[in-house]
């Protein structure tokens, strides 16, 4: 695996007061020298595995959210699948979390706990989960309506998706990494919508969290240049309200400041000389 060290610029990610269990995902202010990871095809090739089982696993998820089914159930279902595929789930025990995927509802941004919760008809669920397999990290998020929703809701669903698909189309050879942001942004806010900057996409690889960080805002033209072997984690998360959010008690669970809905969509992708290879596809 080889390395491409690069001094990042100074990025104004804010930070927010939270637990250290919290901080991998939560942008700061910095300038320092980042290492990124450089993938060789057969190494990518084992990432497209592990992120084929959180692809299926997420597709059961998604088959499996009725009225009724609680968020502990939708987690076993999660944890049963990705094990049975020969795979570990990379969120359970990390930092203390104690699931093996994170269900946010409605107002919760990311980090939602599985547990008692039960879903309801009208509700706006959000799953991210991750696997470790052969030596390499999978990780992938989706947001679903369940039943019938306002026809703001949906919109804040697709855009939020075609947010993710504009951030992964500028991850090309030679562009910069804040083309990637700003492809984000500018889907989002001319849609009338909000990104949070406390958290952030990544780099990925045997580690979930690799250099480098990925907000979803920035300047074009700005930051690390792509380069071929790159592998990133990109992930919108989109409020309808204003971008701000906060940790509840449970020093996990990311909620939106002023309590309005929020969307979430994650891929896995390659760099690659033919353009972003989606690792995580579910098609």
């Amino acid at each position: 695996m080889k390395h491409y060290n690069h001094f990042i610029e100074n990025i104004n990610f804010f930070s927010i007061s939270t637990p250290k269990r919290v901080a991998c995902h939560i942008g700061t202010i910095y300038n320092r020298l980042i290492m990124i990871h450089i993938k060789t095809k057969k190494q990518i090739e084992t990432m497209r595995r592990a992120n084929r089982i959180v692809a299926q696993t997420l597709r059961i998820l998604k088959e499996s959210i009725t009225p009724g089914i609680t968020t502990g159930e939708l987690d076993k279902i999660a944890e049963k699948e990705i094990r049975s595929s020969g795979a570990t789930p990379t969120f359970l025990g990390y930092r203390g979390y104690p699931a093996s995927v994170c269900i946010s509802i409605n107002e919760e941004v990311v980090h939602g706990i599985p547990g008692q919760r039960v879903i309801k008809e009208g509700d706006v669920v959000s799953m991210d989960l991750g696997t470790f397999y052969e030596g390499f990290c999978g990780d992938s998020a989706l947001t679903v309506a369940v039943g019938e929703i306002p026809e703001k809701t949906q919109q804040l669903i697709s855009v939020t998706q075609e947010a993710l698909e504009r951030g992964i189309n500028a991850a090309r050879v030679g562009n910069r990494l804040y083309d990637i942001s700003a492809a984000i942004q500018r889907h989002v806010e001319d849609n009338g919508f909000s990104v949070v900057r406390q958290f952030v996409g990544h780099g990925i690889g045997q580690q979930m969290h690799e250099d480098p960080q990925i907000p979803n805002y920035g300047k074009p033209g700005t930051g690390v240049r792509l380069k071929e072997g790159m592998v990133f984690a990109i992930e919108p998360m989109v409020n309808i309200g204003g971008w701000e959010v906060k940790v509840l008690d449970d020093d996990w669970t990311v909620v939106t400041l002023d309590g309005s809905l929020s969307a979430h969509f994650e891929h896995t992708i390659a760099v690659t000389s033919d353009g972003p290879d989606i690792l995580s596809s579910r098609d």
